[in-house]
């Protein structure tokens, strides 16, 4: 259930799903015709749905960096190490460890890139982040992640589902499933990419819940969602017509049997109608500012990280939920140094932008931006590059209720182990779901017998992030 249990009244099965049925099909029926997104609790599996308590953030926009983040060489400066470098590691450190590749008693690698403190709050940040080092002082890091997996795709399920095994709803399925939509044109929950990815279907599933929850892929270009014009010689009307005769014989089964999916084709069904007209609005940057395009580094008609940044603005700017960004390529076991300033240099200029875009439009507070990946990059060498890390990473963010300026957490002098202020991933989760006003243990789906949650049995809310 969504939050806490509420009194049951005796009704008939039947009664109950012909409601249900009828008030699905009239939800979508008003849509079409203009009607409010609102609608009464249970009608509409995507209606708008108060928070638990009254939320920091309405949106998340989540830019996941698929392959993990080298935090010694971005976000947690640590001089010792570079002082050790090309030195054996300590053996005590390692013994028992289990690593991706590594093997043996590796060489500690030294940062090659300098950190200098910026803003007000006197933040330590690489300069391969010259552009994010503008917006310190709204800027939240957490030093002292940590996780429990040295592999991808485990790892990526971890982060994105609460769980290392494939089949759990997404952290985008489980906010759209308690908050609902803000808007009819547009999904809730939308999945954009750059670079190159594997295993992207698991991130944005939404596991057992109904698949209504789970995200809109976008592709880049003018042609956000295949299929989504009309066909040659048919008008607006005619299918504004065939749309609502499809959504009435389906509220009739609905009705008939039940069945949550058909719930979902109805809710699919109203959005894809509204999209043919609002989607083409979206992508198109005409109404963009020479000045903005050149801030963000977008290139028109170019599929870019860029791109999909400004697309995240404008796509909370109309009411989506939950925009997700995967952007491949951080997997840098080799050439680390060229590797990770490339990179750098496609998310740094974007990502500044975006958050001097929201604030400028008095959108930060409002919406949370999370810059992260599965784990970091070891302390060592794996030739001229780094290994998996899962003991600790960092973690960007800025907005949303977040305490902007803030560095929280401590790494060892080597960058290895957390030393101070834990947050695992699933702390991390709970903590996203409280600035949007959701209980983390309240925020559950009866399945197979028992009530799931994203965190698992695990997670706290990192009070002190919270401004």
């Amino acid at each position: 259930m969504r939050g806490d249990a509420t009194r049951q009244t005796a009704i008939s099965r039947r009664t109950a799903l012909g409601d249900i049925g009828l008030g699905l099909g009239g939800v979508a029926l008003a849509g079409l015709l203009g009607g409010p997104v609102r609608a009464a609790a249970g009608a509409n599996p995507l209606v708008s749905r108060p928070p638990h308590f009254p939320a920091r953030a309405k949106s998340v926009i989540l830019l996941f960096a698929s392959g993990g983040v080298s935090h010694v060489d971005c976000f947690d400066p640590k001089p010792v190490l570079s002082a050790h470098s090309g030195q054996a590691v300590p053996e005590e450190l390692v013994k028992g460890q289990r690593f991706a590749f590594i093997s043996g008693r590796p060489q500690l690698l030294g940062s090659p890139f300098a950190f200098r403190r910026h803003g007000a709050c006197g933040m330590e940040l690489s300069d391969l982040l010259p552009h994010l080092a503008t917006v310190a002082d709204d800027t939240t890091l957490v030093r002292s992640v940590h996780t429990d997996n040295v592999n991808h795709t485990p790892a990526q399920l971890l982060f994105g589902t609460g769980h290392q095994l494939a089949g759990r709803p997404s952290l985008g399925a489980w906010t759209t499933y308690g908050l609902g939509a803000e808007t009819a044109d547009l999904p809730a929950f939308v999945l954009l990419s750059s670079g190159t990815l594997s295993g992207i279907s698991m991130l944005h599933g939404a596991g057992f819940l109904p698949s209504v929850y789970q995200g809109v892929k976008f592709q880049a270009g003018a042609t956000p969602i295949f299929h989504l014009s009309d066909p040659p010689g048919v008008t607006r009307a005619d299918r504004e017509a065939t749309v609502r005769a499809i959504n009435a014989v389906n509220a009739a089964r609905l009705a008939d049997v039940g069945d949550p999916e058909i719930a979902t084709r109805i809710a699919q069904y109203e959005v894809a109608f509204r999209m043919q007209a609002a989607a083409p609005e979206l992508v198109d940057f005409s109404n963009e500012s020479r000045a903005t395009l050149d801030r963000y580094g977008v290139e028109p008609g170019k599929p870019s990280l860029a791109t999909n940044l400004l697309l995240a603005r404008r796509m909370v700017e109309r009411g989506v939920r939950f925009v997700q960004l995967r952007d491949g390529d951080w997997d840098h076991h080799g050439a680390i140094a060229a590797n990770l300033k490339a990179k750098c240099a496609d998310v740094d200029r974007p990502l500044a932008a975006l958050v001097s875009d929201l604030k400028q439009r008095g959108l930060l507070d409002e919406t949370l931006v999370i810059w992260a990946g599965e784990f970091g990059r070891t302390p060592m060498a794996q030739g001229d590059g780094r290994d998996h890390h899962k003991e600790a990473f960092t973690v960007w963010m800025a907005g949303g209720g977040l305490r902007g300026g803030l560095a929280y957490g401590a790494t060892d002098e080597l960058g290895y182990s957390v030393v101070e202020d834990a947050v695992h991933v699933h702390d991390l989760q709970a903590t996203i779901l409280h600035l949007l006003g959701l209980d983390h243990e309240r925020l559950t789906f009866r399945h197979q017998g028992r009530d799931f949650r994203l965190t698992d049995v695990h997670g706290r809310v990192v009070h002190d992030l919270l401004a």
